[in-house]
C-alpha cells in the first residue's frame, strides 16, 4: 500500500513539474516558421548516451500548411550520410504548445516552444511518457551561431529542468550538411518566390553541363552539385528580379 502511495505521489509531481512548462507568450506560429539550426540538446535517456559523440548542429526548416498542421523537415548527419526527415505537427488550442505522432514510438509526444524572440533564438521542450517521463530541451537558432548569453540561458534552463551537466549538449557543425545546394533551393524558393521548376530553368540557363551532376530522387527535383554554379546562379536570379 505504501509503495502504491508513493507510485502515485511521484506520478503527480512529475505531471505538475510538466504542466508548470508554459510556452511562450502570444506565441505567433507565423512569425516562428522559416529556418533554423538545432545548436544545443540536453537530453538524459540512457539510450541516447552512447550518441553524444556523434551529435551535430542540424538545420530545420518550419513551414505552415494549409490544413492548418506545421511541417518540419529536419536534415542529420548518420551513418551513411546526410539524410532528411519530414515530421508533421499538430496545432493545439494552446499557442506554443504543438503534438505529433512518433511513429518510430507509436505514440503522440507533444513540443512546447518556451521562449523565442523568433529573429535569433528559441528554447523547445519536447515530453514523451513511457514506462517513466522523458523530456528534451533544445535551442534553436536562426544561425549556426549565437552569443554567449543565449548558449548559458539553454544551459541555465536545462540544468533548472534536472538534466545532469554531461547531458546537456553543443554539438559541433555538420560538415556540408545539407548541402550548399539544398540551402541554395531553400534560399531561392523563399526569398525569391521560385519554384522549384522555376529554379531549375534558371540553372539550365546559367549552369554549363559539363559543371555539374545531378540526379532524381523521388520525382521531386534535380539537383545539381555544383556549388559554384549555384553562387553566380543566385546572383544572376536576383539582377533578374
Amino acid at each position: 500500500m505504501k509503495i502504491a502511495l508513493v507510485s502515485i505521489s511521484l506520478l503527480m509531481l512529475l505531471t505538475d513539474i510538466h504542466a508548470s512548462v508554459q510556452p511562450q507568450k502570444d506565441f505567433d506560429l507565423q512569425r516562428f516558421a522559416g529556418r533554423w539550426y538545432r545548436l544545443g540538446l540536453a537530453y538524459d535517456s540512457p539510450g541516447f548516451v552512447r550518441y553524444r559523440s556523434r551529435l551535430t548542429i542540424s538545420m530545420g526548416t518550419v513551414e505552415l500548411k494549409e490544413n492548418g498542421n506545421v511541417s518540419m523537415t529536419m536534415w542529420s548527419v548518420t551513418s551513411s550520410g546526410c539524410h532528411s526527415v519530414v515530421y508533421i505537427y499538430k496545432t493545439t488550442s494552446v499557442p506554443g504548445v504543438l503534438t505529433y505522432y512518433s511513429t518510430r514510438h507509436r505514440r503522440v509526444k507533444d513540443v512546447t516552444v518556451v521562449e523565442t524572440n523568433y529573429t535569433e533564438y528559441a528554447l523547445v521542450l519536447k515530453h514523451k511518457k513511457f514506462n517513466k517521463e522523458f523530456t528534451q530541451v533544445a535551442l534553436y537558432g536562426r544561425t549556426e551561431k549565437l552569443r554567449a548569453d543565449v548558449m548559458e540561458k539553454f544551459r541555465a534552463y536545462a540544468t533548472a529542468q534536472g538534466f545532469p551537466k554531461d547531458s546537456i549538449l553543443t554539438p559541433p557543425a555538420a560538415e556540408n550538411c545539407p548541402s550548399s545546394v539544398v540551402i541554395f533551393k531553400y534560399n531561392a524558393e523563399k526569398t525569391l518566390n521560385s519554384s522549384a521548376e522555376e529554379v531549375w530553368k534558371y540553372r539550365e540557363r546559367y549552369c554549363h553541363i559539363s559543371d555539374y551532376l545531378c540526379w532524381r530522387k523521388f520525382n521531386f527535383f534535380c539537383f545539381c552539385s555544383c556549388c559554384v554554379c549555384d553562387s553566380h546562379l543566385e546572383f544572376n536570379m536576383q539582377n533578374e528580379s
